[in-house]
């Protein structure tokens, strides 16, 4: 298998499925992405994000440093602490819904890799990280700190994780935004099947603080796709309602209605600058690792 063969089979949610605790996880799907990026032509981005930035107009010349240039042909100075200490929260849907999973992996599941490797990558860029699982109400937070020992917290909750009740994502989103003291990064990540005017005014409550706002809405396939042939009974896990249907009578209203709620978060979210991605759990934890990147690379 090729390198980069390898590092993508590594970032195959099916595959770290199979890896025992969440630290090996987290460490093998960050490791894993870090060499793909090294083997690609995405130059910039790599275990250096956490020491470098790209020069600036106003930069003295003595702060680039001419090894990162001669390798990059880009000019990078070395940041100095307070450029990267950053207070980092990240926030996971724990509701019935995130339950769901077509292929052996649910949301959750998928949910948590995500939210282990970018605590993971958060820690290695020396941020402070917090976690918040949340259905209808907080049912764990650990409190943002860089104290030796906090990512093994934040992971520990992860491994510990189970399936709450109904959701509530506008909740925990004001919670947040009205107990933080300074300027942060928080990270969501949710299917979002909550009313999108309650989601969007949380966040927007949230972006109201200055603080910088990235969002995973994490989908799995059958939800994308609708791809039911035969008459199906269909299970709302958070209201216990039960529908039998046909999906061929049902299936073009209801991928207009899906694509129509991922279209109203993506234009709402643009207008008060919160960053949007969609995630499909079939897929691998690269992009979504890359979209975080970008996103604290941009905003800072």
């Amino acid at each position: 298998m090729s390198g980069s063969g390898r590092e993508l089979r590594l970032l195959d949610p099916a595959i770290i499925a199979g890896i025992g605790s969440m630290e090996l996880r987290a460490r093998t799907i960050v490791e894993g992405f870090l060499a793909g990026l090294h083997r690609s032509p995405m130059k910039g981005f790599s275990v250096e994000f956490a020491e470098y930035r790209q020069y600036l107009p106003g930069d003295a010349l003595s702060m680039i440093d001419w090894k990162v240039y001669a390798r990059n042909d880009r000019h990078y100075v070395k940041k100095f602490d307070a450029e990267t200490n950053v207070e980092c929260h990240v926030l996971l849907d724990v509701s019935a819904s995130m339950g769901y999973g077509s292929r052996g992996l649910t949301k959750l599941d998928y949910g948590s890799y995500l939210a282990a490797s970018l605590s993971y990558l958060m820690t290695q860029q020396r941020d402070s990280v917090g976690f918040m699982a949340f259905d209808d109400h907080v049912v764990n937070h650990v409190r943002a700190s860089s104290r030796p020992g906090q990512l093994r917290a934040v992971l520990l909750a992860l491994d510990q994780l189970l399936l709450g009740q109904q959701s509530n994502l506008a909740k925990p989103l004001h919670l947040l935004a009205e107990s933080l003291v300074k300027r942060s990064v928080v990270v969501i990540i949710s299917d979002l099947l909550d009313d999108p005017n309650k989601v969007v005014r949380g966040l927007k409550h949230l972006r109201f603080g200055g603080n910088d706002v990235i969002v995973f809405q994490i989908l799995d396939p059958d939800e994308l796709e609708f791809p039911f042939e035969r008459a199906t009974k269909f299970h709302d896990p958070e209201s216990a309602d039960e529908l039998i249907v046909m999906p061929s009578q049902v299936r073009a209203d209801y991928i207009q209605a899906i694509e129509e709620l991922v279209a109203k978060y993506d234009r709402d979210l643009k207008l008060v600058n919160v960053d949007y991605h969609l995630v499909d759990t079939s897929k691998p934890l690269d992009l979504s690792l890359m979209h975080y990147l970008s996103t604290r690379s941009r905003r800072g």
